[in-house]
């Protein structure tokens, strides 16, 4: 799905995987589920691109549901995956996943993100054998030239990638605008998140990016800038204390 010029998505907005095109050549940033993988080919065609233009593979943080794809693109294509350097264990398996606990959840969201998880593949995903790292302020030398901005809270190395070239950030799990265990929308703190409070607090180092389009990796893209999407995170999250 296209999602403006030069940023396709693969899913339907439960979670979401991101190709990012410049000059003919692509990153992916996130790779979601592992099924996602044969959706991949048909929009990289509809970006006028293939696989063999794919140049990179960032993650955002080192939770399953973005590593999805991210080793069978390694093995398979020569593709290197980066992460950042707090989350290259978790991508790799070797720490456990830092979550505290579900958090609210309805039954019906719960269930259908759970049964979309296993549609695609979720119970099949395969850790890192290899995977580079990035810092916090670096600009990647990947396709789109993403800077990353470091907002841990949901996982230690949780990282958003701010594309200027494309108005555009994508800040992975650091704010969600769809619940996937409440079906809530909007912008929100997302689910499974390892400490809330340091990921409310981390917000603040998004808010002075001038952007319009914030792409989170669950939920619908909000197009009214990233400060008024922290702002909301913010009033939600005050009004869920109260």
């Amino acid at each position: 799905m296209k999602i403006a010029d030069g940023v396709h998505r693969i899913g339907t907005g439960l979670i979401n995987s991101y190709l990012l095109e410049e000059a003919g050549e692509v990153t992916i940033i996130d790779a979601a589920l592992p099924g996602y993988w044969n959706d991949l080919p048909a929009e990289l065609a509809a970006m006028g691109r293939s696989l063999a233009d794919v140049r990179a593979l960032v993650l955002t943080h080192g939770h399953s549901d973005h590593i999805g794809f991210a080793e069978r693109l390694r093995r398979e294509r020569g593709v290197p995956v980066q992460v950042h350097e707090l989350d290259a264990a978790l991508a790799r398996g070797e720490v456990p996943n830092p979550a505290k606990g579900l958090g609210p959840f309805r039954l019906r969201p719960l269930l259908g993100f759970l049964a979309y998880s296993l549609r695609h593949g979720g119970m099949r995903v395969i850790r890192l054998r290899e995977v580079a790292t990035y810092g916090d302020g670096a600009t990647l030398d990947v396709p789109g030239t993403p800077r990353v901005v470091l907002v841990p809270g949901h996982t230690p190395g949780s990282a958003a990638l701010h594309v200027q070239k494309r108005d555009a950030v994508f800040v992975g799990d650091a704010l969600a605008t769809q619940s996937v265990t409440t079906g809530e929308t909007g912008p929100q703190i997302a689910p499974f998140t390892a400490d809330r409070a340091q990921a409310l607090s981390s917000l603040t180092r998004l808010e002075s990016i001038e952007a319009p389009l914030v792409l989170p990796g669950h939920g619908q893209p909000w197009t009214g800038g990233v400060a008024a999407a922290v702002n909301a995170v913010r009033a939600r999250s005050t009004g869920a204390a109260q």
